[in-house]
């Protein structure tokens, strides 16, 4: 069975992620570490991204653990 590959047309650019701000606190956002949201670290939430396409709604983010938090700075260092 061949593995599945990811669309090219659902890449996420990573000059247009360096504009996007979070619709919350408008700080800047982080890549998550699989490359499959967009964390605030200063509202404490993930954007998921679908198809390409960074889900900046409220409605659509989820709430980021504190630990998660922690190690997304450690990370960014």
């Amino acid at each position: 069975m061949p593995v599945a590959q990811e669309d090219p047309r659902h890449k996420v650019d990573r000059h247009v992620l360096e504009m996007l701000v979070c619709p919350l606190t408008k700080t800047r956002l982080t890549l998550g570490a699989e490359g499959k949201e967009l964390i605030s670290v200063a509202a404490r939430l993930a954007f998921p991204i679908v198809k390409g396409v960074p889900l900046l709604a409220l409605d659509e983010a989820r709430n980021v653990e504190p630990e998660e938090v922690q190690a997304l700075t450690r990370r960014g260092s």
